[in-house]
C-alpha cells in the first residue's frame, strides 16, 4: 500500500465527520453481528469509509460533494466491485435520520454476501 495513501487514511480517521463517527459507534469492535469493520481503509488506489474484509462489504457515507462527482464515484465503485466488494452508499441525512434502517441494510448485505474464502468441503473424494 503506498505510503501517502496510508498517511492520508490515518489523517481521515482523526478528522471523521459526525456521520462517520455515528456509524463507527455501531460498527466498531464487532458490534454488528460480530463482524469486524475497519474505517478509512486503503483498498487499491482508494480509501473507503468502512469495510468488512471477511464479507467484502464496503460502506460509504456520502455528503453533498458526492452529488456533484458521480462519475468518479461510479468508476470507483466499478473497480471495487471488480475486486469482489459490494459497495453500499448512504446519504449523510439518511444515516442521521434512519440509523437503524441503515444498519439493517448493512447487516443484511453482510450476512447474505459469500465469505471471502469459503471453507473447502471436508468430505474426502474416493
Amino acid at each position: 500500500m503506498p505510503q501517502p495513501l496510508t498517511k492520508l487514511a490515518k489523517t481521515l480517521r482523526k478528522q471523521s465527520t459526525d456521520v462517520e463517527r455515528l456509524l463507527w459507534k455501531h460498527l466498531q469492535t464487532k458490534r454488528l453481528e460480530g463482524m469486524k469493520f475497519r474505517r478509512q481503509q486503503p483498498i487499491g488506489r482508494y480509501i473507503v469509509d468502512f469495510v468488512c474484509f471477511e464479507k467484502k462489504v464496503i460502506v460509504e457515507a456520502d455528503g453533498g460533494q458526492h452529488s456533484v462527482d458521480t462519475e468518479r464515484d461510479k468508476e470507483r465503485d466499478e473497480w471495487l466491485n471488480s475486486q469482489g466488494f459490494i459497495v453500499l452508499r448512504f446519504w449523510n441525512n439518511e444515516v442521521l435520520t434512519n440509523t437503524q434502517g441503515v444498519l439493517e441494510v448493512i447487516r443484511n448485505n453482510c450476512l447474505n454476501h459469500p465469505p471471502l474464502n469459503p471453507l473447502p468441503s471436508r468430505e474426502r473424494k474416493v
